[in-house]
Parts: C-alpha cells; structure tokens; sequence
C-alpha cells in the first residue's frame, strides 16, 4: 500500500470562469467523509482542489495515489468512509472485476464513484447495476468532481437556501455597514425580496441605529445559545424594519465580551439563509477566526473603502487573503465610498483599483448632507431621496449582487471627453 502522497489542504490553483459559474449552482456539501485513490496525477489534483472548496467545508477530504488495488489493501484494516472514488485505467472486464474485490471490504453503506478512461456505454450501465454511484471519465475537472459528490449527498427535494452577501470595510468608519443596510433595503423595496440584515458587530454594530430599531433580543441571543438555534428560535429574534426587510440586530452594549471561536456564527447564518433568500452579513472591520470564517464561506463578498493609501493597502491584504482561501469563487467586489472629500489629497478611482486588478462596483461621492440626514433620522438613502443620484448607483449594486446585472467598466475619459469638458468650460 503506497502512503498518503497527498493532504487535501494542499496549495490550490484558481477556478477558471466556467468552474466558477457551474460550482455557483450548488449547495454546501454535508458532514461526509470522503477518500479518493488515485492513479494519475491529472485525476488527483482537481480532486485535491475540491477539498478547498467553501462548499465543501464541513466534508472531510484524503487523496491517495494508487488505485483500487491500493484502495482494497487499505481497507482490509481500516473503516470505509462516506464516499470512495477510485480511479482506474483497466479494461471494462478488469474494472468490473476489480470492483467485485473492493465490494467484499467495504461497509455496504458507502457510495463509490468511479473515474475511468473508457468512455462505453456498455459499461457505465454495467457499473449502475453494479451499485456504483457514478463513472465519469477522465480527464476531470474540480467542477466535475464537487457536481458529482453534491449529487450524491446533497437532497434535490430540500428547500432552496439563501444567497449570503457579506460587507466588510478596509479600515473603520469607511462607511461599509451603512452601504450594507442601504442596499439591502434597496434589494427588498426593489425586487420585492425577503432580506435578513445580520450586524456581526455586537459591541458597536449600528444596524438599529440606521434602522431606528430597538428590539429587546438579536444576533447576541443567538450566538450564546447555539444549542436552541432552529428557524423558529431565529424567528423571534428578527426585527421587522420594513416589509419585506428583517434584522438581526447586535446588543451594541459593552457589559461583557465578544470572544467567539471560528464557527460561532455558521449556524445562525445556515438558518438564516433557511428563512430568507437573501441574507446581507454586516462584519466588522477585524481579522479573527469567526470573521475569516464568515468572509470565506460568504457567497459574495463587498470591499468597501474610502480613496486614500492605507485602504488601499488593506483592500489589496483583503482581496489577495480571499482569493486564496476562495480559489473557486469570484473575486470580491469594491465599493470605493466617499470619493471627491474637498481639499483632501485622493487616489483616483482608476489608480485604486488598478493594483487590486478589479473594476469597482460603485463610486459613491462624498454627500455628507444626505448620509448625515439619513443616519440622524434613522432611514435610508432611497426614503430620504428616492432621486437622489447616490440612491441610484446603490440600487444598481443590489442589480449586480443579485445577478441581475454585471459590473460595468469604467470608462477612462478619451479626446471626446475632454473636448466636451472644454466647450463647457467656455
């Protein structure tokens, strides 16, 4: 028996653009166990690159080289996990032989898949009568690999889970949870959707405050008792703050600490997205386990900064830190917010996002009369002034959040432009 060549931890290459749209389409894989044998290295490492996968973060993932032979010897003495996929280039004959072996020391309970290089009609539905779960044939993708254990052990029948939208500021005071809450506003008066606002940040979180909220339970109640956590729990903590518009909202108090571990929050945030197809995480601009945890499992993540150097720094930290632990994701969007502050020397928006090798979602101008009279008030942007231009760059993010539009290019100004800005000068 050859040893473990592989630890699914390993370093992961990036999903192409058409793994990226297809891995968009499936749900979290549950708590399973899953070992792979492997004969070829172009099998073993998209499956080495399914480990890394969010959707994949409660599976357990061990590749090995060698195949069913290998596979037989090990499990003469060890438990059968969840799912076996073996990978094997023997004629059909051989294969359906080999598998015969493999059978007599497996728990009946595991699924197998089978990687082949024999595309036969013949036998693939030999290997279906067989028992086996799939036969796909090489080459593979990671995309193949996660399709094929999501259609497995994830229910077709179980009821669809909510997009979650995670808002996160490059330094403090940039403006990211007051974005987060005028756009989740903007994405339930909208698209007439149900949204679940969550303020993460249970010391200082200003979600009531925007909301003029004052619920007597939130977010706090529910990460202290994660053993009463169902939707129904979740239920009663939510704050009703417009029609289609829940909160969960932080106690914003100091008269105890916040110290979480990694998973505090994934249980409420698998509920949440239970109860609401969209689910807007307001995180706090801090770098911890259960923040790390949140950003990486988040659907889509939103970088918001203000056009100065040290948010610069920090969104490039950011975004180079996410696309690593989120190889088979898109990369996060950039909000720049506050653009165009008087007399205050700014990076250009171009010149911001340039090294970061992003477009930015949205510019927001500095509009301290409307920001100002929105927060005092306790009402968002679009209550405020529904024609506002700022109201409508927001609504065009909720746009693109929810897939209903792509972020535009920026459009650097040309001879035309400058032509134009000269006659108007006369």
């Amino acid at each position: 028996m050859s040893n473990l060549a592989y630890d699914a931890a390993a370093d992961v290459e990036s999903a192409t653009e058409s793994e990226i749209a297809a891995l968009s389409e499936l749900r979290p894989v549950p708590r399973i166990s899953i070992q792979a044998f492997c004969e070829t290295e172009s099998v073993a490492n998209p499956i080495e690159r399914v480990a890394s996968d969010r959707r994949m973060a409660k599976a357990h993932l061990k590749v090995h080289m060698g195949g069913i032979g290998t596979a037989i010897e090990f499990y003469q003495s060890a438990q059968t996990p969840n799912l076996i996929i073996v990978e094997s280039r023997e004629e059909p004959k051989q294969l359906i032989a080999s598998l015969t072996q493999l059978a007599e020391v497996c728990d009946p309970s595991s699924k197998v898949v089978v990687v082949g290089h024999y595309n036969d009609v013949w036998l693939y539905r030999e290997l279906i009568k067989f028992g086996i779960s799939e036969y796909v044939v090489a080459p593979i993708s990671m995309a193949d690999i996660l399709s094929v254990i999501s259609t497995i052990f994830v229910d077709p029948e179980a009821a669809p889970i909510g997009k979650s939208i995670a808002f996160i500021g490059a330094k403090g005071g940039v403006g990211s949870s007051t974005i987060a809450h005028n756009v989740a506003w903007s994405m339930s008066t909208l698209f007439s959707s149900e949204v679940v606002v969550a303020d993460l940040d249970l010391a200082f979180g200003t979600a009531n405050i925007n909301f003029d909220q004052d619920p007597a339970q939130g977010i706090a109640e529910a990460v202290f008792s994660p053993e009463r956590i169902d939707e129904v729990y979740l239920d009663r903590l939510l704050a009703q703050c417009a029609e289609r518009l829940s909160l969960l909202a932080a106690p914003s108090m100091l008269d105890r600490t916040y110290d979480f571990d990694a998973e505090a929050f994934t249980q409420i945030i698998d509920i949440a997205q239970r109860t609401a197809p969209l689910l807007v995480l307001d995180v706090p601009h801090i770098w911890n386990g259960w923040a790390k945890s949140v950003l990486t499992q988040a659907d889509e993540i939103v970088i918001t900064a203000t056009p100065e150097l040290a948010n610069l720094r920090n969104t490039k930290n950011l975004i180079d830190t996410l696309r690593r632990l989120r190889p088979n994701d898109p990369a996060p969007k950039l909000v720049i917010n506050q653009a165009g502050v008087p007399k205050r020397p700014e990076i250009s928006a171009d010149d911001f996002a340039e090294p970061l090798d992003l477009v930015p979602m949205a510019v927001i101008p500095f509009d301290p009369a409307l920001f100002g009279n929105s927060a005092n008030n306790g009402r968002m942007l679009g209550e405020m002034d529904a024609q506002h231009a700022v109201v409508k760059i927001v609504a065009e993010m909720a746009h693109v959040l929810t897939g209903r539009s792509e972020v535009k290019s920026r459009k650097k100004p040309g001879l035309g432009d400058l032509l134009g800005r000269l006659k108007l000068k006369k």
